[in-house]
């Protein structure tokens, strides 16, 4: 009996060992080192989209030199900006009264050359603003959001008045509405 007791222990210290020698990673820990790797390669993916990684270093380098040549300070050159005369137009308001908007802005130009060709086609670009000035309403200028939609709504008619790549920005200097 005592080498079947033997057996019968040596039966349960083998059973004992079994767990012991299984692979130290289960199930859960190959799911959850998978999950770990698949956020890192989404994270890694989504950085390179929004970080633009679609350009290479040195071109981005020379862009950016190439739109601060003319300034060492490196702000763009004085002459790619074009001031507008101010514009003073009627606003339509619901109640029939007088109201009036004052806008004072600039136009940004891509470059200084393209700036000459702006002042020269001057005319055609308040002649494309007078008539969205005109529509607009007293309520249209109220709201942080305002400015931005009128800036780009000029930026988009700039654009068909002297043709893409001329314009980049409008800067508003004023705004008054009375």
């Amino acid at each position: 009996m005592t080498d079947e007791a033997n057996a019968a222990d040596g039966d349960e210290s083998a059973s004992d060992a079994a767990p012991a020698n299984k692979p130290r990673f289960s199930k859960r820990m190959i799911i959850i080192g998978a999950a770990i790797l698949v956020l890192l390669l989404v994270g890694g993916g989504a950085a390179l989209m929004l970080g633009g990684g679609s350009e290479p270093p040195a071109a981005a380098e020379a862009d950016a030199h190439a739109e601060t040549a003319a300034d060492p300070s490196g702000e763009e050159a004085a002459a790619s900006y074009v001031d507008v005369p101010p514009l003073i137009v009627n606003l339509r308001s619901a109640d029939g009264a007088s109201r009036f908007l004052m806008l004072r802005f600039m136009l940004v130009a891509t470059n200084p050359e393209v700036a000459v060709g702006v002042e020269k086609q001057l005319p055609l670009v308040i002649d494309a603003y007078q008539p969205f000035l005109r529509e607009l309403r007293p309520e249209d200028l109220a709201g942080s959001a305002a400015v931005f939609r009128i800036k780009e709504e000029m930026l988009v008619r700039a654009t068909t008045a002297l043709g893409p790549g001329k314009v980049k920005d409008v800067l508003i200097q004023d705004l008054i509405q009375q």
